[in-house]
């Protein structure tokens, strides 16, 4: 395969960290929500995001939603849905006087199937049973393990997607919904915290002076600029930082403006769901080791995976598009295709995929053995999975059998 793919097969593995966290080329727009297609006009506040999860106007939505709130505390709400009163458990939060609640929680105890358009960044909500009601779209790929009275449910993600990834098939939800624990790669809610910022810019950019046309060749540096200008940007704005990260952020860019975004990725929809339930998530590896892997590249890699990028770049929303389909198609001959493609560069295959390959096998061996009768429910770029090193076959030489579902 194409040195160029490692970009986009990188979107079913690690993307989502550096989506989050490398500098933002473009202001986000507003976060609106509409119900049964009519957007909603907040005349007091606005929705916002709060670490994935969308917050919204409590009595506005409601309103919008033709349901009656009749209380509100710091975790409780009652409301009156088609004549009958229900109850839900939600933290709320107060800004500048107006109450907000997760909109997820609101609309699933409501009866609203809650849908996200990345393109417009717009909450859908759907009433159940209309017309106009989504269908699930995403078979994706989910294996399951079971010992000791334990059980792991192995989720592939793909770190950006858009609408048309949901709603999940119902396997997802149910297991989902009975999971003791969420693991992932790195909690990617946390993205914008000021640690990993700082450790971001720490790691990712230049510090002892030098600029990235020192690093890299004069051909590439002006390609670069070049295609920076195409975009509507500074040829020299991204002077400051190494090679992977301009390359991962060029991948944003460009998914973007294909309409995938990691605000509508697999696992960052698991961990919103598992904010609004209080669910503990665990994470399988750590911000330090993801970046430290991106920033321990030798430079030649990191300026051919670049010039690769900048060769390609016309044309990759349509392979992303390519594996979105192969995603919610959840098709594994395409995947294994993929993973195996990575093996044409050592350096490359063993930091992203073997290595980590095994410490997270370890890690859930060790799930399964602790004999507690609980059930994780493990979300990583699915690229982890497949091939003679990947999760699955891992856990298989340990002795476990692994189901497809």
């Amino acid at each position: 395969m194409k040195n160029w793919k490692r970009m986009l097969l990188s979107l079913t593995i690690s993307v989502g960290l550096l989506a989050s966290a490398v500098p933002a080329m473009a202001a986000p727009q507003q976060t609106s929500v509409k119900v049964n297609e009519e957007t909603v006009d907040y005349t007091i506040g606005a929705p916002i995001n709060d670490k994935g999860t969308t917050l919204v106007p409590l009595r506005s939505t409601l309103d919008a939603m033709d349901v009656q709130l009749k209380t509100a505390t710091d975790d409780t709400i009652t409301a009156v849905v088609n004549g009958n009163t229900i109850t839900l458990k939600s933290k709320l939060t107060r800004i500048n006087g107006v109450t907000y609640a997760p909109i997820r929680i609101v609309g699933d105890a409501t009866g609203y199937e809650v849908n996200w358009d990345a393109k417009t960044r717009t909450v859908l909500l759907v009433s159940k049973g209309t017309d106009t009601a989504v269908q699930t779209s995403g078979q994706g790929f989910m294996w399951e393990v079971e010992s000791n009275g334990n059980t792991v449910y192995l989720v592939g993600s793909m770190h950006i997607a858009d609408d048309s990834f949901y709603p999940l098939r119902k396997e997802f939800e149910e297991a989902f919904a009975e999971a003791d624990y969420l693991g992932v790669e790195v909690d990617i809610s946390k993205a914008a915290d000021e640690a990993q910022q700082k450790l971001v810019l720490e790691l990712g950019s230049y510090q002892d002076g030098t600029t990235l046309k020192d690093h890299i060749s004069n051909e590439t540096y002006t390609q670069l600029g070049e295609l920076l200008k195409k975009n509507g940007m500074e040829p020299d704005v991204l002077d400051t930082f190494k090679p992977w990260v301009v390359e991962t952020t060029l991948a944003s860019l460009k998914s973007t403006k294909a309409g995938y975004e990691a605000s509508a990725g697999i696992d960052l929809y698991f961990i919103q769901k598992a904010i609004e339930r209080k669910l503990p998530v665990i994470e399988l590896e750590t911000y330090e080791s993801q970046l430290g892997m991106f920033n321990n590249f030798s430079r030649e890699l990191q300026e051919k995976t670049l010039k690769a990028t900048l060769d390609n770049f016309d044309v990759l929303d349509d392979t992303v598009n390519h594996m979105a389909e192969m995603w919610k198609t959840g098709n594994d001959e395409q995947l294994l295709e993929l993973t195996n493609s990575l093996s044409d560069d050592e350096e490359y295959n063993k930091a992203m995929l073997t290595d980590r390959n095994n410490g997270m096998a370890d890690k859930i061996d060790g799930y399964l053995k602790n004999g507690k009768g609980e059930e994780y429910f493990i979300v990583v770029g699915a690229a982890h999975y497949l091939g003679d090193n990947g999760i699955v076959k891992l856990l298989e030489d340990k002795g476990y059998t692994v189901k497809r579902k």
